[in-house]
């Protein structure tokens, strides 16, 4: 017996609504199946700053939620020590700065004074926690450290940098974890290096020194006798150009150099010109005799 017309029609309709929906699915299955494959982003977590901690000379601004009259702008003295409306003295130096609210807060919730405070403590001025910055430099002097992510180039850009007869390197001395700490620091090395681990986060109370660069000091049948910087891999030919040649007189034939020896005697070298020379080289070149 044939099937009726209507029936055969919601068979039909059925059927490619099953499908459909089936196809939705399989599509919504595989598309989670990606997004559970698909590697997971990364992001860059932020590097551990270390908190700033307060100092000797530090201005200070404290405020508490919704009590205005607890409002107070000082310095910290220097015994580390703020005076605090109610609660009198209190000891926040080398206290970092959530440690230091937390403090004010716990003496106004004990004292009764404040239930639960919100205690905020804002540096407006740092005056306690200086860097020394001494020698070779175009301004050396005392800076503080205004943020605690001041590395050691940005207190040689605040002094002005290297002055043109300092060294190429640097001697940062200070204390690291309790300990004395001593560091000498090539500056090329520092700012040509990709990880940059030379460039030092600077603590309180570090000393950054330049000394004088060495020098060799060229005479005789030169254009510009006198003394010069020895530059890093320098040669006795690029130190005789930098005296801006020999004189019609001066010969390559008879150049010495004068050398301290180990035991402080002055040895006379005869040096080829791709001689690396040393500090405090004495550089004679002599007079032609023909």
């Amino acid at each position: 017996m044939p099937m009726p017309p209507t029936r055969l029609f919601a068979i039909c309709l059925l059927a490619l609504f099953v499908d459909a929906s089936g196809a939705q699915t399989l599509s919504a299955m595989e598309g989670s199946a990606q997004q559970g494959s698909a590697a997971p982003q990364r992001s860059d977590a932020p590097l551990d700053t270390p908190e700033y901690r307060l100092g000797p000379g530090d201005a200070v601004r404290i405020q508490v939620f919704q009590n205005s009259d607890l409002t107070l702008e000082t310095r910290v003295s220097e015994a580390g020590t703020i005076t605090y409306p109610l609660i009198g003295t209190v000891h926040v130096g080398d206290l970092e700065i959530s440690k230091a609210e937390a403090l004010i807060a716990r003496l106004l919730d004990e004292g009764g004074f404040v239930i639960k405070p919100q205690v905020t403590l804002l540096v407006t001025q740092i005056r306690g926690n200086d860097v020394s910055v001494l020698g070779q430099f175009n301004r050396p002097g005392r800076f503080p450290l205004e943020t605690t992510r001041t590395r050691l180039s940005d207190m040689i850009a605040q002094a002005g940098g290297i002055a043109p007869n300092g060294a190429d390197s640097v001697i940062l001395v200070g204390v690291r974890d309790g300990k004395p700490f001593r560091r000498e620091i090539n500056l090329t090395t520092m700012f040509t290096s990709t990880e940059g681990s030379d460039d030092l986060l600077m603590q309180p109370g570090d000393v950054i020194y330049v000394q004088r660069a060495p020098q060799v000091y060229i005479y005789g049948e030169v254009q510009r006798a006198g003394a010069f910087r020895l530059e890093r891999d320098m040669t006795l030919m690029q130190a005789l150009a930098e005296g801006g040649g020999l004189t019609p007189r001066g010969t390559q034939r008879h150049v010495r150099v004068h050398r301290r020896s180990a035991s402080g005697a002055i040895v006379e070298i005869e040096p080829k010109l791709d001689d690396l020379l040393q500090p405090d080289d004495v550089v004679y070149v002599r007079e032609s005799l023909f």
